[in-house]
Order: structure tokens, then sequence, then C-alpha cells
């Protein structure tokens, strides 16, 4: 641990995520990052990507970073002894292309090659920023003029998922310690609309501790410690993944997340 400044305690860093990887989302990042540092009892300053040297003092980092320059940042700070939260290779490790890599070569389940209904083009170089960086192809045609689409953007690297029917879900979770599931139908939250495309859910009946427990080691893989992803419940129970991020807003489970965010750090703090 990084030794502080202030005597008897420690200086927090809160480094807000760049507007560009928060679509529609910058207020419900910014909501959650307060969350957590008010229930820290050590002072934190708020910086943003832009700006990440100005915190090069502090001994905590709660950082929503995925700006490549942040995170060669914090990987510095973290070779100092500073905790950070998330540490800056499990973010690069949750770059759509390696995890989708990462969930097959261990035996976690995904989305079939083809389902015959369609399929989910999304970029692979890191999140999405805008709605067309996850397009919907209804048949081979335009899943090949998508792609060329893509690169005429200068994305180079995307994922292709097969559209699979069922209930889609959206879980959230702090290590081992948290863990919520939600179906985004429910009530009406959505960045980019997409949740459309599977309907209103039917609540299908699945085994939530299975899933769970998969959810769990995909955060052990990744090495996240606050994360969140998407899945889909098939009608017979089955289920597979086919996201997972880092740092998500927590907006449907607010206090309860900061809370255990905040005993997530205080746990790595003592250790």
């Amino acid at each position: 641990m990084k030794k502080s400044t202030i005597q008897g305690g420690y200086i927090v860093a809160a480094i807000n995520r760049a507007p560009q990887f928060a679509p529609n989302s910058i207020e419900k990042d910014r909501a959650i990052l307060r969350n957590v540092a008010e229930r820290l009892p050590w002072p934190c300053r708020y910086v943003e990507e832009d700006d990440v040297h100005a915190c090069d003092d502090a001994d905590i980092f709660l950082s929503m970073g995925r700006h490549p320059k942040t995170l060669r940042f914090l990987r510095r700070q973290e070779r100092l002894g500073a905790v950070v939260v998330n540490g800056s290779e499990s973010v690069l490790r949750c770059r759509p292309s390696l995890v989708t890599r990462l969930l097959r070569r261990n035996e976690l389940p995904v989305p079939p090659q083809s389902t015959g209904l369609g399929w989910w083009l999304k970029r692979g170089d890191g999140c999405a920023e805008t709605k067309d960086d996850v397009v919907f192809c209804p048949d081979r045609a335009s899943l090949k003029a998508a792609r060329a689409a893509f690169l005429e953007r200068g994305i180079r690297r995307t994922v292709t998922s097969a559209h699979v029917a069922g209930d889609l879900v959206k879980f959230y979770g702090v290590g081992d310690l948290f863990f919520r599931l939600y179906y985004p139908t429910d009530d009406g939250i959505s960045k980019f609309g997409n949740e459309a495309r599977n309907g209103v859910a039917h609540h299908y009946a699945f085994d939530l501790e299975a899933f769970k427990k998969d959810v769990f080691r995909i955060a052990s893989l990744t090495g996240l410690d606050v994360y969140g992803g998407d899945a889909i419940v098939r009608e017979d129970g089955t289920y597979c993944f086919f996201d997972f991020n880092d740092w998500p807003s927590f907006s449907r489970c607010l206090a309860e997340a900061g809370a255990a965010i905040a005993e997530l750090v205080r746990k790595k703090v003592e250790n």
C-alpha cells in the first residue's frame, strides 16, 4: 500500500469515465462513484480521464476509466502499491473480442454460431460508444454490409453473436459480495433500445444459483472486482452470456452496490 501524505489516513481518487465511453449514462456513472466515495472514511478527489495525473499522489483509485492512457497511468500506480478498483489489466481483458474467447475457452455458455434468427455485430475493441456500435443483422447479406460499415468507421475488430430467443437479463456484481439480476423490459431502462428485439420478458424458470456461480467465475477469470453483463435465458431454462463489462452504473441498485463496493475497497486496504 502506498504511503499517504495524510498522517493516519489515505487519499482517494475517483476517476470519472470519459463521456465517449458512457453513452446515455454520464450522470448515472458519476452517481455510483460519488456513492462509493462518500461511504469511505478518507478524503476523495474527483478527476476526469483527461486529467488523471492530477491525482498522482492518491493511494486508492476508484476508476471507471477505459482510455488507454488512463489504464497505463493506473498500471504505474498499481506497481507503486496503490489499491485500484477496477485494476488496469482486468479492464483490458473485458474487450468484447477477448471476453468471447475467454468464455469459450473455459466452456461457459455463449450464443451458438447460428440460430437462424439473425446475428448481432458489435465492436470488439471496446465497449459500445454509440448505437451504431451494436447492430442487428437479420441475414448474412446485412451482416456483410454491417461489417463493411464498421470498417469504414475504422473499426477493424468486431464480434458476431447469433441472436438467441428468450428473456434478456442484466446482472450486476461486486466480487463475490454482491449480485443482482434484472429484466430490462420490467422497468424500461435501456441504453440503446436493443432489448426490444427479444420482446417482453416471460420470466422463464432457470437455475439462478448456477447462473450466479458462472457469473462469479467470469469475474474471477477477468479479474474484475466491479462488473455487469447481459445474458439470455431460454424457454427451457438454459442460458448464455453475451456481454461482460467493467463497472456499470448500478442505477437499478445504486445504494446496495455502493455499500458493497465500499466494503470491497476497505477489505483491499486492510489486506
